[in-house]
């Protein structure tokens, strides 16, 4: 199965790199085993339509990203979450942008178009403390949370984690 793995994010905003170095350490977990075939790791700052564009010949998608939940929220609590779990925060056609949609109506109009697009999507959301300041450590809860997003991903991939130490 043909897999990307995504951390998603600005390294220099504090926490919101969170996903970006989730990816770093997942690459570097592996390289200390013999390698996943078919998988790609890599990051990316987008959403929409090019998040969309960058999942295409591919069987299924992990991302990893900074989330806030508003008035709830526990820096450093990890969700996993799917397409589903998307729409239902996040309802709406568009984003931030009149010229880009969300993940889920980009996904569901390339696959209407014919794209080979994952059919599974796994999205791993780590709520956040503080993404506007220029920082590039995460704060301490959402840095305490990296190796147990890097080891739920490792999970999905498949890989013994307990071969990793």
């Amino acid at each position: 199965m043909k897999t990307i793995v995504i951390g998603l994010g600005n390294p220099i905003l504090t926490d919101d790199g969170v996903g970006v170095k989730v990816a770093y350490e997942v690459e570097k977990a592996l390289s200390l085993q013999s390698p996943v075939s078919d998988l790609h790791i890599t990051e990316a700052s987008a959403g929409g339509l090019r998040l969309m564009e960058m999942m295409i010949g591919y069987d299924r998608a992990i991302i990893v990203d900074a989330f806030t939940n508003g008035t709830d929220n526990t820096p450093g609590r990890m969700h996993r979450m799917t397409l589903d779990d998307l729409r239902a925060i996040s309802p709406t056609q568009h984003s931030a942008s009149a010229h880009d949609t969300t993940l889920a109506t980009a996904l569901e109009s390339g696959k209407k178009l014919g794209l080979h697009l994952p059919d599974e999507v796994v999205i791993y959301a780590i709520e956040v403390e503080n993404v506007i300041e220029f920082n590039d450590e995460p704060t301490t809860a959402v840095s305490a949370a990296i190796p147990g997003a890097v080891t739920a991903v490792l999970t999905e991939l498949g890989v013994k984690t307990d071969d990793l130490t």
